[in-house]
């Protein structure tokens, strides 16, 4: 194995920064398609004319519907490719059915709201999925001493290549003639096929330079999805017994919620308030290339400060954004709340991952990384559809009889703000219940499973 190597020696090297590089290379989706460039399109051309709050909830339902599909298969599929040594050939095949979706939004014509949110669920299924094993490659690239190390390069390198696509395609939306483009919406769709590009290209260099991955048996996929699903079913009983790890679980399902929440809806909300596009296009360049150093640095303050501690000053920072934004009316304070993001963006996400770490029986990191990252495609489900719901109940609420059209606007305006609220639920669950977690008592659970000895599968 690659970890076995030593880690100054060339194939290890290049094949780590294969893997780093495929973060440049899919954050260029996350930052111009899922952050930026499908609301706005999504919101001014494919639903142009329709209720800003309706348009807001069907959004939330297709994030909704994607990751909910990625939760559920992504643990079978991870389990069965760990036994099947096919982690590689599948990041390829859920790669290359998210860039193929991505470029197909560019031929989405006006009006086609459901059209476009098809094609988009079916795009975030192939990045989310490319994503699972992305992440289950890291141990095979990384020698142990070095997997916080290996790990923080590949969010430094998707930070700054999503921001640096991002800012070209910007430019391209605020200045289409200088790209020989017509108008902003052809310079969008632009966008989506240079994502494609982007993404396809660069993952090449991943898929050359990351050996494939050695498995422990080569039976048919149905036999292999099966013992996947047993496999499931095996750590869900595990973690059933480690009740301090148990705890933890449900507070990152929470407040990682309420964080993705913010990331995937931010720009509709600002839309729906009355903001114009380039101002939430330059908020979401400075998240970006704010949050490059922080992620960084934010690690440096776990180690110094206490991991614990430093989530929970990110989530209060986090709490603190989401009041803010249901009041906010100026869009320099967009600007603001952006920056302030990113100061904790990377960091709860890294921090998290490592404090998890300390809770897991070091055997077993794969089997469990992989139904962490099963709970992070669920806690993409139920802060957009909360959202959603709540501006739509809020503005029935809110409407009189027979209301003017300056009724109706002013109650949609309060019920979006209104909707920001609803996500301040998810931080403060994730707080409680984080406080409740106990890390000594968790090695001390960990420790007594691990002498109990097989006999604790929880199979």
């Amino acid at each position: 194995m690659i970890q076995e190597k030593e880690a100054g020696s060339g194939e290890s090297r290049r094949a780590i920064w294969g893997w780093a590089v495929y973060d440049w290379a899919n954050s260029a989706f996350t930052t111009t398609v899922m952050a930026v460039f499908f609301p706005i399109l999504y919101k001014q051309y494919w639903s142009h004319g329709i209720d800003v709050n309706l348009s807001t909830f069907r959004l939330g339902v297709g994030n909704a519907a994607a990751s909910l599909i990625v939760a559920l298969m992504a643990p079978v599929v991870g389990a069965a490719a760990d036994s099947g040594g096919h982690r590689k050939q599948l990041l390829i095949g859920f790669t290359y059915l998210g860039v193929l979706l991505t470029a197909a939004l560019a031929l989405v014509p006006q009006g086609q709201w459901f059209l476009a949110i098809v094609i988009y669920a079916v795009g975030v299924i192939g990045f989310s999925g490319s994503v699972v094993f992305y992440d289950a490659l890291l141990p095979w690239v990384a020698p142990p001493r070095r997997l916080d190390q290996v790990s923080s390069l590949g969010y430094g390198l998707g930070y700054l290549g999503g921001g640096l696509l991002l800012a070209l395609n910007v430019a391209m939306t605020l200045k289409p003639g200088l790209f020989g483009l017509a108008d902003s919406v052809q310079a969008i769709r632009a966008a989506f096929v240079s994502v494609a590009l982007w993404w396809g290209l660069f993952a090449l260099l991943t898929f050359i330079w990351v050996p494939s991955d050695a498995g422990t048996g080569h039976a048919p996929l149905s036999r292999q999805l099966a013992a996947g699903l047993r496999k499931v079913k095996a750590t869900l009983g595990k973690i059933r017994q480690l009740r301090t790890l148990f705890t933890f679980l449900l507070a990152y399902w929470c407040y990682i919620d309420g964080v993705d929440t913010i990331i995937r809806m931010a720009v509709d909300f600002g839309m729906s308030i009355g903001f114009e596009t380039n101002d939430l296009i330059i908020a979401l360049l400075i998240t970006q290339f704010v949050g490059f150093p922080a992620a960084i640095l934010y690690g440096l303050l776990g180690r110094r400060w206490g991991v614990k501690r430093a989530i929970y000053l990110a989530l209060a920072v986090y709490m603190a954004v989401t009041v803010w934004g249901a009041f906010m009316r100026r869009p320099v304070e967009f600007y603001v709340l952006a920056a302030v993001i990113g100061l904790v963006q990377g960091g709860i996400q890294a921090l998290s991952r490592s404090y998890y770490a300390r809770l897991i029986p070091p055997d077993s990191c794969a089997e469990f990384f992989g139904f962490y990252n099963m709970l992070g495609k669920f806690a993409a489900i139920a802060g957009p559809v909360l959202m959603g719901l709540t501006g739509l109940i809020a503005k029935r609420i809110l409407l009189p009889p027979s209301p003017s059209a300056e009724q109706i606007h002013a109650a949609g305006l309060l019920a979006t703000r209104t909707s920001i609220i609803s996500v301040l639920l998810l931080f403060f669950a994730g707080a409680v219940l984080f406080y409740l977690v106990d890390e000594d008592k968790g090695k001390a659970e960990l420790a007594g499973q691990a002498a109990a000895g097989p006999a604790i599968t929880g199979a």
